[in-house]
């Protein structure tokens, strides 16, 4: 696709150490499946009449990522452990390095037409998130971080915002759907709450993407539930490397076993678990 950002190298990256051979394989697993979704969005206007066509539509969009992207990997790294998709079928389970992998992260968006949707792959060693890239094809946008080298929107680096006072910020989320309708509740209590102290809400339903543009600055805190690994390792580990904090809805580190997720710059993320945690058992 005219356009697309070449692949990862020192001349991209001159600030920053040489990118990982990791980071390399997974954009080119990452544009070749965008592309393949680019040049498939071009058919939407002809499934918008019949709804179960065109939610077939995407998950054969959704499956073919799936295989582009898992054929790349397990071809350059046989030993690894890759989950892939919502259910995170795996293979070599026990591997000390594991792929997670969201290969159309915002699938709703994607058949509605809107550009909001990423391929996002985070790569772990012995369950610490080492590597991330985050992809989004429509804006050409590559997100991606090593663990102790920051975090980077294309060639630049970037940083998570300096706004410390709740009502000047602006706070993204998700919008829970049916399977997690046992947190509907609470999810609308903090709406409510974030609603009435910050300056505004954003729901643009893609949370990988939510997550880096939290981490680029250009909103100051996000906060969901029940999210698949799949769906937050990437972004999560570019918001750290960004100088951001993530954490469960207690504060702890058990976010990406759990799905409830908290990240922000360290003072607003103090605030946002201060209004939080009445509304958490």
């Amino acid at each position: 696709v005219s356009g697309c950002p070449v692949y990862l190298s020192d001349e991209r990256f001159p600030s920053m150490a040489q990118p990982s051979s990791a980071l390399n394989t997974a954009f080119k697993a990452a544009r070749r499946a965008g592309d393949m979704m680019l040049r498939a969005a071009n058919n939407l206007s002809a499934f918008k009449a019949d709804g179960k066509a065109a939610g077939d539509f995407v998950s054969d969009v959704g499956k073919q990522a799936e295989d582009i992207i898992a054929d790349i990997l397990r071809e350059a790294y046989p030993h690894h452990c890759v989950r892939i998709g919502e259910a995170g079928e795996s293979s070599n389970a026990r591997a000390e390095y594991e792929w997670l992998i969201n290969p159309l992260d915002g699938a709703t968006n994607y058949l509605h037409g809107h550009p909001q949707y990423a391929v996002s792959m985070a790569l772990l060693h012995k369950g610490v998130l080492q590597e991330a890239l985050v992809y989004a094809p429509e804006r050409n946008d590559l997100y991606t971080a090593s663990r102790g080298q920051g975090a980077l929107l294309n060639d630049r680096r970037i940083r998570v915002s300096a706004r410390t006072e709740m009502n000047r910020c602006v706070i993204g989320t998700g919008c829970p759907v049916a399977d997690r309708s046992s947190v509907l509740e609470t999810y609308l209590a903090l709406l409510k709450g974030f609603i009435c102290k910050t300056a505004g809400i954003r729901q643009e339903g893609a949370a990988a993407l939510d997550l880096c543009t939290l981490a680029a600055g250009r909103t100051d805190g996000f906060f969901d539930f029940r999210l698949n690994p799949q769906d937050i390792a990437a972004g999560a580990l570019i918001v750290q490397e960004a100088g951001g904090i993530v954490t469960d809805m207690h504060g702890e580190q058990g976010w990406l076993q759990s799905g409830d997720i908290v990240a922000a710059p360290p003072k607003v993320l103090a605030q946002m678990l201060t209004l939080i945690r009445p509304h958490i058992k």
